[in-house]
């Protein structure tokens, strides 16, 4: 059909075209829903590949220099409006001045950087797919060639030409020489594209032009740039860039982001860089004594070099190293990294479990030796830290923090934690400590009474990662409201007065190094965004200088979890690597008791905690990595309406008994309501009480059952009435008072009950009910339903059953009974044995559940056991974020 303005395509308004092309057309429409206007991308034909190329890797992107997606129709894209000229136009009025050049190529790189990241190689970067907003920033466009992973797609919708190898993909201009002859092309063909445009910008001209395809693509093969009529300054990027080999190209992009950052300066001092080093070796190894030897004499080097002056810097040398395919990683854990290196950088220390199963317990290894000892007695531990003299390992098992010699011995506990642990810092006869909703406290190393050393301020729900600075004078650390570590501060304070002082706004897990020989001042690392960043910093006067630089893309981290790393005071940095273990991506499916399973929603993505509409023909989720939203998904209709767009975390869905609202938290520390039909804005139902995670709404549509984490997870209940179509909450009132974590309160179907997990009787949480509303007198029953281990309890609505998961991932069912005041449950029975997922959910009919299952859940999930080393990181922080004077 024909469209024109007035027209109506789902709930959009169309009001004009926009443009017209062999792949279909863009029309300007309004969203009376949202009211807003929005860019509409619709394919010619039914939905294509090259369409649902582009849907899955904007989805995977959230980035502000990337146009975002709103919504996904039939045979159509809604996408963000994006106001101003293209950057084709932009050159076409002439040259574009340096400045102005250096900071559109600035948001360019960033924004293939975070393509880069998840994969994503975007393989048609053009002048005419950049926009240019009124305020200067850049939006990328058309990832309709864009192919993720390691494998090319071969498609027939190529704009150019069939070769023998496959299909060439791009415009030919700018494609890279590997692209033009029709070979595979990988995020270094977008480096190149990335210096042509570069390029075209400095001169108003393009590089690579013919009066053919051929004789465009012949000079893109054979000619050689002639890059005089750059300014000088950049010529060294360019010539990176434009590497007719690929494997001398420029490898990856964040490289020429902080390159062009600070190009105007560094040039003019350093003309060497015109040469660029060669690219840092990566090597992959088993630990065999050889290499383990070559490891500690790289560590002895560094220390003697470190107690000298250098005269040159050493090339930064990376070893991906496995720690050995029997063992396993634990996933990223809060606040601390569960792999570190001692000061002196010749021993690792790290938590780990049998591939086969069993408990965590702490590795130490020295570099000189082949093997790893296990430490007795450190079952169950985590978030291991060393001593300042590298002869003792502290960890967290349970509720205690503990310490051990690094050869082994007695296990000597510390103190008591109340939440979980949120790392240490062991000095000179002491250590300062870190727990989840409290402030940190400094401990004598040989265990005593806490002594305060931060409180928590209003709207700050933890204190973490703590660095004790040199001299001993003040504390790094990370102060974060909420548990998204992106909006975090990085702080110091001082043990003398107490006073603190921000350093970094947006960013966590701050770890100081001196990396200037003989001087005090360093660098400040941090996590923002999934990137490890470096900026320059001077621990006595406590302030950073400069602009902070990313270094590293690729360190392993979860949602809500910043990546980690550790690193010696030698200059080896160690961590783990995304990408490593078993991919995020996910589907969801329908499992009946039997186990059989049928696709509910089939598409993959990173879908977390499915909830079922009380008419059970919907689905609310969270989907995204890193950043993420509510969403529902109709399976009939194979419709999603996002209820949220990004710039947050957004979690922990709940529908309101109508399944006209769903209720939702923003960064675990605020609820908001929103219409489950994505026609409002979401609106906020509580100012933050604390750390709040909604769970669960009465039948009656009246009680909201939820959760803060600010210290031990406490259970709570709000009172919500729908007034004039908007959910209204009274005073939040406590359901239970007690020193234990208590987790995932469920509302019974006649609301007479709540069922919720608690570690009350040890380190494993049980599934308990109690009545609701709890008597006056506090002196209610209390009955346990689970009898090894249970979490996440959900009610049947259709029969007297109590579902939940047990510790070894079973779903689990205890039938019950009503006698009075008195509740019964029977004997637990397995409901599924291997539901594949830890996330799910029950349908209304009680029959089955919808489960969130890894893609790669038929092989079972990959285990982690790889870390990288990176030696002569403080030379390369020097070349790379240079202090000055």
């Amino acid at each position: 059909m024909e469209l024109k303005p007035g027209d109506k395509l789902g709930p959009y308004e169309i009001v004009s075209r926009l443009g017209k092309g062999g792949m279909g057309e863009v029309w300007k429409a309004r969203d009376p829903r949202l009211n807003r206007d929005v860019a509409i991308k619709i394919s010619a034909r039914q939905f294509t590949d090259r369409f649902e190329r582009e849907a899955h890797a904007i989805a995977a992107l959230n980035h502000t220099n990337v146009c975002t997606l709103y919504d996904v129709g039939p045979n159509y894209l809604v996408m963000e409006l994006v106001d101003g000229p293209t950057l084709a136009e932009r050159i076409a009025q002439g040259p574009v001045p340096l400045e102005e050049t250096l900071t559109i190529a600035k948001q360019i790189a960033a924004a293939l950087e975070a393509a880069h990241e998840k994969t994503i190689v975007h393989r048609d970067l053009k002048p005419a797919n950049v926009k240019i907003k009124p305020d200067g920033s850049v939006k990328v466009l058309d990832f309709g060639l864009a192919k993720s992973g390691g494998i090319a797609e071969l498609t027939s919708d190529s704009p150019t030409m069939l070769t023998v190898a496959g299909m060439i993909l791009g415009t030919a201009g700018y494609m890279a020489p590997e692209q033009a002859k029709g070979k595979d092309a990988d995020k270094r063909a977008d480096n190149w594209a990335f210096g042509v445009v570069l390029y075209e910008m400095l001169t108003g001209k393009r590089l690579f032009e013919g009066e053919t395809i051929s004789e465009t693509l012949a000079a893109v093969l054979k000619e050689q740039p002639d890059l005089n009529r750059v300014p000088a300054k950049v010529r060294p990027l360019l010539r990176r860039c434009l590497e007719k080999d690929p494997t001398k190209r420029l490898r990856d992009i964040g490289e020429a982001m902080a390159w062009v950052e600070s190009a105007p300066e560094a040039v003019e001092a350093a003309p060497a860089l015109s040469s660029p080093p060669s690219p840092p070796a990566r090597t992959k190894w088993l630990w065999p004594s050889v290499a383990a030897a070559l490891v500690v004499a790289l560590a002895a080097v560094g220390w003697s070099l470190w107690r000298t002056p250098r005269l040159t810097d050493l090339p930064l040398v990376r070893q991906d190293v496995d720690l050995g395919s029997d063992i396993a990683l634990p996933p990223p854990t809060t606040f601390v990294s569960n792999v570190v290196i001692s000061p002196d950088g010749t021993r690792l220390a790290y938590v780990a479990s049998a591939v086969s199963g069993g408990t965590r317990k702490l590795f130490t290894r020295r570099l000189d030796q082949p093997q790893a000892s296990v430490l007795p007695g450190t079952e169950d531990a985590l978030r291991p830290f060393f001593s300042k003299d590298g002869h003792w390992l502290g960890f967290q098992a349970g509720r205690k923090l503990n310490k051990i010699a690094v050869d082994g011995g007695a296990v000597v506990p510390l103190m008591d934690i109340t939440g979980n642990f949120a790392g240490a810092a062991w000095g000179d006869g002491e250590i300062i400590v870190g727990q989840q909703g409290k402030g940190l406290v400094r401990i004598p190393d040989s265990g005593g009474q806490p002594a305060p050393v931060t409180e928590l301020a209003s709207g700050e729900t933890f204190h973490t990662s703590p660095q004790i600075l040199p001299g001993g004078k003040a504390v790094l650390f990370s102060s974060n409201r909420g548990v998204n570590p992106d909006n975090a501060t990085i702080e110091a304070v001082s043990l003398a007065d107490r006073h603190r002082k921000t350093l970094v706004r947006g960013g966590a897990y701050a770890r100081f190094v001196a990396s200037l020989n003989g001087a005090k001042a360093g660098h400040l690392l941090y996590i923002f965004k999934g990137a490890l960043y470096a900026i320059p910093f001077d621990p006595d006067k406590l302030e950073t200088r400069g602009t902070a630089t990313p270094i590293l893309n690729d360190v392993l981290g979860a949602a809500g979890v910043p990546g980690k790393f550790d690193v010696s005071q030698t200059g080896t940095l160690v961590y783990q690597k995304s990408g490593g273990g078993g991919s995020a991506m996910a589907t969801i499916q329908w499992l009946g008791s039997t186990g059989k399973p049928e696709p509910l929603l089939a598409r993959q993505g990173n879908y977390y905690r499915p909830r079922l509409a009380p008419d059970g023909k919907r689905l609310a989720l969270e989907v995204g990595e890193g950043f993420r939203d509510i969403q529902v998904y109709e399976w009939q209709s194979d419709r999603t309406t996002r209820l949220t767009f990004g710039g947050g975390l957004f979690q922990n869905p709940v529908w309101s008994p109508d399944g006209q609202f769903v209720v939702f938290t923003s960064g675990q520390s605020r609820m908001f309501w929103t219409r489950a039909d994505g026609s409002g804005q979401p609106q906020p139902l509580t100012q933050g009480f604390g750390a709040d995670i909604p769970w669960s709404l009465s039948s009656d549509g009246k009680r909201l059952a939820f959760m803060t984490i600010a210290g031990n997870a406490q259970i709570w209940t709000l009172p919500i009435e729908e007034q004039g179509g908007q959910l209204k909450a009274g005073t939040p009132e406590p359901f239970l008072k007690d020193p234990f974590s208590d987790r995932d309160p469920s509302f019974s179907p006649d609301g007479r009950w709540l069922a919720y997990s608690s570690n009350e009787a040890g380190a494993n949480p049980e599934v308990y009910v109690r009545p609701f509303p709890p008597p006056a007198s506090g002196q209610g029953g209390k009955w346990v339903v689970s009898n090894q281990g249970g979490q996440h309890p959900v009610w049947s609505r259709t029969n007297h059953d109590l579902l939940y998961q047990a510790t070894d991932g079973q779903i689990m069912a205890a039938s019950y009974t009503v006698n009075g005041d008195t509740f019964v449950a029977d004997k637990p029975r397995v409901w599924l044995a291997k539901p594949g997922g830890t996330d799910f959910d029950l349908s209304p009919d009680g029959k089955r559940l919808a489960v969130v299952t890894p893609v790669a859940a038929a092989e079972g999930p990959k285990p982690e056991h790889e870390v990288v080393f990176l030696e002569n990181f403080f030379d390369e922080l020097r070349r790379r974020v240079p202090v000055g004077k």
